[in-house]
């Protein structure tokens, strides 16, 4: 290396870190002053997965906020459920049964929804599912459906909705993805990897919404540890409690209507990642070890409330 390049180098290390300060700084001051919350009273809010757990929350939640709810879920009784206790609060609640593992559903749902209650404006990408299963022990076809569903989905639930979005200079794209999605972890090969990409897609339509200075499409990418919600049944961090889903439903409401981008739960989870590329490999993998990360699904049973054979 020459000393050109050598000086080219410190020099862009050096901006990085002042731009990395500035960014921090930001991020400072927006957690002291943040900014005002904006109104979705009116919008047309699309919510996959909507049948049990975040999706219905967050169903509950953006109804009671004056918006009208489409609810997606593969599971109609669910669904129905869900439409249901919306209209019993006076709220507007219109459910459709589509699989998200399926391109062609998903466009198919999409046309109804736009035939018989209007354009979305905000979608929310929630349905997800987790095999739980070590990576040798995971068979083809349920690796697959964790990438239909997980990953795949946002791409054509997002090219369904976001061009009239894009027209109206209007709209909001919600990633429910995971703070498996910045941290691979022992016995989640195929969740973490579909949380990736889910964190990765977000990010890049943030980007391209930004330099096509289209400043009404927002995005939000949510990447919470584990929730009491049932999918992650009997699966534990040391030191890092899980989370309720009231609560989680309340920091996502709150960060759309705030127009925020990163929703990284709890805090802990947050600062580990932030440091996680900085430490030498030995010291990030004793990190991880010390609060049983990749021991953490050892006992996980999920939903149906039995260990998995493998």
């Amino acid at each position: 290396m020459s000393l050109l390049e050598g000086l080219v180098i410190t020099f862009r290390f050096g901006v990085l870190m002042i731009m990395s300060l500035i960014a921090g700084l930001i991020n400072l001051l927006s957690f002291i002053f943040p900014p005002g919350k904006k109104s979705v009273s009116g919008e047309i809010v699309l919510i996959t997965g909507a049948g049990s757990g975040l999706g219905r929350g967050m169903a509950l939640s953006f109804a009671r906020l004056g918006a009208t709810i489409v609810a997606w879920d593969i599971n109609k009784e669910a669904n129905e459920a869900t439409v249901q206790m919306i209209r019993e609060e006076g709220g507007k609640a219109s459910g459709f049964v589509c699989d998200c593992s399926k391109r062609d559903d998903i466009y198919r749902a999409a046309q109804e929804v736009k035939s018989s209650v209007g354009h979305v404006t905000i979608l929310i990408n929630n349905a997800g599912i987790v095999s739980g299963r070590k990576f040798l022990d995971c068979p083809d076809d349920l690796i697959q459906k964790t990438m239909d569903i997980n990953t795949n989905a946002h791409f054509w639930t997002t090219k369904a909705f976001l061009p009239h979005m894009v027209e109206q200079n209007h709209g909001h794209l919600v990633s429910i993805a995971s703070a498996a999605g910045f941290s691979g972890t022992a016995g989640l090969a195929d969740y973490c990897s579909s949380k990736f990409g889910a964190v990765g897609f977000a990010e890049s339509i943030r980007h391209e919404m930004r330099i096509q200075k289209l400043s009404g499409v927002h995005v939000t990418c949510v990447c919470p540890t584990y929730i009491n919600t049932g999918m992650f049944t009997g699966a534990k961090v040391k030191e890092i409690e899980n989370m309720e889903p009231d609560f989680v439903v309340q920091q996502i409401v709150d960060a759309v209507l705030r127009n925020q981008f990163w929703v990284v739960l709890p805090w802990s989870a947050s600062a580990l990642s932030a440091i996680q590329g900085l430490l030498p490999l030995p010291i990030a993998d004793a990190a991880q070890d010390f609060i049983n990360q990749h021991q953490s699904m050892d006992n996980w049973v999920g939903r149906q409330g039995e260990k998995k054979d493998k």
